[in-house]
């Protein structure tokens, strides 16, 4: 299937002056990725199609980010140019893509899979399909009765099953929404990637939802696909992951009616300073992995403060150093506040690092006055040790953080929180001040109390799940029960003197069920020496318990058995000490604020 020069005339004049951008997302394709783009360059060369191509490296682990840049510093072509992206971290298709988008300025913005599964000598075909019905958005599909497609069987089985069901849960018109070609107006795509939250696996299915919600016109196109050998059988991970974000697309177009009343702050007057400021012990490596994040942030306007206990050399250029002596947290932050000549102030931990984009999603909603603070997710590096890891998933688990579980993993849906940790909180300067920063009395619970006052002075705080930063765990069990012993404790005693924001049922929850185990083992003790009678009772008595358990184990599932027995005792840990610890803090007349020097993962 071959497009005419007559068509080929009709991307030239479509695109006009202006360009056609092409978003090429990559992943560890270094022996291919230069090839790939020499022969995307020429075609649209040899057509005379004024082009940008727009290739994203989603932090490949081989050369593939090199070989991108260099192919950019060669690349000389009359009508082609070329904006290379590289990420340092990967973060799946949908955040390559955005950050793709953003790199690139045209009219027009065509989202091409870098391995040239599909050869975009095929783009004539998606400019015809939007010209003719006059489309928004232009789809390629292995459906289309012009398609050519070899496919192994087992895939269009997976494919078929995946329509059906997106046909009938989300009821887009199309017939295919994965497929890695398709072509957008600049506004559609704009307004649909601002409301997006989905980063992996149902990302297509997500931005096409969100544009079709919003009266967006789209067509398909026909394509010629051959897989040849290079996919083999489905892992179950990745069937997994899919069905969960599509499940999570669904439940938030049809239920929570989320993309309709998704907010786009209004844009801002003009780019503010950002201070961000660094609380910590001294020098360290986690304090320099963190500083290099702040140093690579897609946001300009940055300076940063450290403040550690005594002086010591700047640990990174243009960072300045305030020693304050041995003190804590939240007189470190105060003193930050003082030097901050930004506008905004950012808070992060010294033992967590940033996204590059931390700031650049964060500042955004400071366009609207109402907002006071912005957060974001505190997530589990993945390069952290096993038992580091096995803390975030304990963290991550709806049993144990259940509706806050946002806090701690990338994902869910923008929304007004009322409390929010400083591991990842950004807040204006002014109000800082006005309020006169954090309570130096409280340790941990300082940030509570800040957010309090927050609120109090009639500002919002906006949770965003892409302004993330990886947060280092504290390693299964005692260092992890450690910290989390000190949080229940404050917890409790906030309930009943800062009811405001702490007085949830859910902080309940855990020194309920730490009751019933205490309850259930008494009960199992009498049980004994009643003989039968006793049995029977303690059999239905322990009917919560066995549900319970199957709770634990269906959420805490994994396909490494270690990984899985290691979560599930997590979760069981966490919740009696977190219980008992609540309980002590709700009793106490008041709570200890004792320094402890080394609040940090390592």
């Amino acid at each position: 299937m071959e497009a005419t020069e007559e068509q080929w005339k009709l991307v030239r004049e479509t695109v006009g002056e202006d360009r056609l951008s092409v978003v090429m997302p990559v992943y560890s394709l270094a022996d291919a990725i230069a090839a790939n783009l020499e022969s995307t360059a020429q075609l649209f060369e040899s057509h005379g199609v004024r082009a940008e191509l727009v290739p994203v490296d989603d932090g490949s682990p081989d050369a593939t980010g090199e070989r991108i840049l260099a192919f950019a510093r060669e690349a000389k072509y009359a009508c082609v140019t070329v904006k290379p992206v590289v990420c340092p971290r990967n973060g799946g298709k949908g955040s390559a893509l955005r950050a793709g988008f953003e790199a690139s300025s045209g009219g027009l913005v065509m989202l091409l899979d870098g391995d040239l599964d599909i050869n975009p000598k095929q783009t004539p075909f998606f400019f015809s399909a939007m010209s003719a019905g006059n489309a928004d958005i232009v789809v390629g599909s292995k459906r289309h009765p012009q398609s050519s497609v070899q496919y192994p069987w087992h895939r269009r089985i997976v494919s078929w099953t995946y329509f059906t069901l997106v046909k009938f849960a989300i009821g887009l018109p199309i017939t295919d929404t994965q497929t890695g070609m398709k072509l957008f107006r600049r506004k559609v795509l704009g307004e649909a990637l601002d409301r997006m939250l989905v980063k992996t696996y149902a990302f297509d299915l997500e931005l096409l939802a969100i544009a079709r919600e919003r009266g967006a016109k789209i067509a398909e196109a026909p394509v010629v696909i051959s897989f040849g050998s290079k996919f083999g059988a489905l892992k179950p991970r990745t069937v997994w992951a899919m069905a969960k974000d599509s499940l999570a697309v669904f439940y938030r177009l049809r239920f929570l009616k989320y993309y309709a009343r998704a907010e786009v702050p209004p844009k801002l007057a003009s780019p503010p300073l950002v201070t961000v400021v660094v609380a910590c012990p001294g020098d360290s490596a986690m304090l320099r992995e963190c500083l290099a994040g702040v140093a690579a942030q897609t946001w300009e306007r940055v300076e940063t403060v450290v403040l550690p206990d005594a002086p010591l050399d700047a640990p990174a250029p243009g960072v300045r150093v305030i020693p304050t002596g041995k003190v804590r947290p939240a007189e470190k932050r105060n003193a930050g506040i003082a030097a901050a000549n930004g506008e905004i102030v950012a808070f992060i931990d010294d033992d967590a690092h940033p996204d590059r984009r931390w700031l650049e999603y964060a500042v955004k909603y400071f366009g609207d006055e109402r907002t006071g603070a912005v957060g974001g997710p505190g997530a589990t590096p993945p390069d952290d040790p096993y038992l580091a890891k096995a803390g975030g998933r304990v963290y991550e688990n709806i049993l144990v953080s259940g509706n806050y579980r946002y806090r701690y993993r990338a994902g869910g849906v923008r929304r007004d929180v009322d409390d929010y940790p400083s591991c990842n909180l950004l807040v204006r300067t002014s109000l800082l001040r006005k309020i006169g920063g954090y309570r130096t009395d409280f340790w941990p619970g300082e940030d509570t109390l800040l957010c309090k006052d927050v609120i109090d002075a009639g500002f919002r705080i906006v949770y965003d799940p892409w302004v993330i930063v990886y947060h280092h765990r504290r390693a299964l069990f005692a260092p992890h029960l450690r910290q989390l012993g000190r949080y229940a404790f404050h917890r409790g005693y906030f309930v009943k003197r800062f009811p405001s924001n702490s007085l949830h049922l859910s902080y309940f929850v855990p020194s309920a069920f730490t009751a019933y185990v205490a309850v259930l083992a008494a009960a199992a003790a009498v049980a004994a020496a009643c003989g039968a009678a006793g049995s029977a009772a303690l059999r239905v008595f322990a009917i919560p318990a066995a549900v319970y358990a199957a709770l634990v184990a269906a959420t805490t599932f994994s396909f490494n058995p270690a990984t899985w027995l290691l979560t599930a005792a997590g979760v069981v840990s966490t919740h009696i000490w977190y219980g008992v610890q609540f309980v002590r803090g709700l009793c106490a007349s008041r709570a200890p604020c004792e320094f402890i020097g080394k609040d940090r993962a390592k």
